[in-house]
């Protein structure tokens, strides 16, 4: 059996295959059929600007307006389809209800500022995510109606377990990842139990291993490198897809590229690709 027979018959890859062509296909109808870009009506609101600038380039910044938007969700549609073909249950969006200690709420808010704000005269804290859980999951109290809502969750027919995960991109900015921590920490303090584990998931890492990712920006809330709740790149796709799920992943996406470049060259741009045109991939 063919290498290009096997994919075919792997629902793995063709369901990565089927989230991302049915977003190409739908971006490309819309710069080529229902809003394409008129070179007369640019000029025409435009005039100086056409007088400046090839028309290219204004070309070019159409279709990124038209690109931006659905693929906004991507890494979350991407993780529930194949999340749905390896676990048999997975949700986008998902609101979990549960109630979380008040000194748990309040210990929760401790850790998060120490964190953020140094102390005069202090060293600045460093995160310690198993410290932290303890030391939250131990401060009880009242118990307060508290939801969260997480961007993928699984409850797996395979394991028998419910995951949560917060899904950011490759590079978060440091408010997001404050706020991923917040709504992990009071899943895992919700009493009674509401999910077996909560993750803080890079679904790609730019930097190649888990040891050498090095944006500096989350770094601020999680040890990126040796936090348990901590996911990135493989470790996530492998988890939530199973063995060779993330060699599906970039194997798909790069194969699509190719396809789609091409295609965006000739019938968008109305050139010939240049002989490098495929050389930046996901690796």
């Amino acid at each position: 059996m063919t290498e290009e027979e096997e994919d075919k018959q792997d629902p793995v890859a063709e369901a990565i295959k089927s989230v991302i062509s049915e977003l190409m296909e739908g971006v490309m109808d819309k710069v080529l059929i229902q809003a394409p870009f008129i070179k007369e009506e640019h000029h025409s609101a435009k005039p100086l600007y056409a007088a400046l600038v090839p028309d290219e380039i204004f070309k070019g910044s159409h279709f990124e307006r038209r690109f931006v938007t659905p693929f906004g969700g991507v890494w979350e549609k991407l993780a529930k389809v194949v999340a749905t073909e390896a676990h048999g249950h997975c949700i986008m969006g998902h609101t979990i209800n549960g109630t979380v200690g008040s000194e748990s709420l309040r210990r929760i808010q401790e850790v998060l500022n120490k964190l953020e704000h140094k102390k005069k005269g202090e060293k600045k804290i460093k995160p310690d995510w198993n410290k932290e859980l303890e030391y939250i999951q131990a401060g009880g109290g009242e118990l307060i109606a508290t939801s969260v809502v997480c961007d993928i969750f699984i409850d797996s027919d395979t394991t028998r377990k419910k995951y949560a995960f917060e899904l950011k991109a490759p590079l978060p900015n440091s408010d997001q990842t404050k706020v991923s921590k917040e709504k992990i920490f009071k899943l895992l303090a919700m009493q009674p139990k509401k999910v077996d584990y909560a993750f803080y998931a890079l679904p790609y890492n730019p930097y190649g291993k888990k040891e050498d990712y090095k944006w500096s920006v989350p770094f601020r809330w999680f040890n990126m490198h040796e936090d348990e709740s901590v996911l990135i790149g493989d470790e996530f796709w492998e988890l939530i897809g199973g063995k060779g799920t993330y060699h599906q992943f970039i194997k798909e996406v790069n194969l699509l590229g190719k396809d789609y470049k091409e295609r965006i060259y000739k019938e968008y741009l109305g050139i010939e690709p240049p002989e490098n045109f495929n050389e930046d991939v996901l690796k």
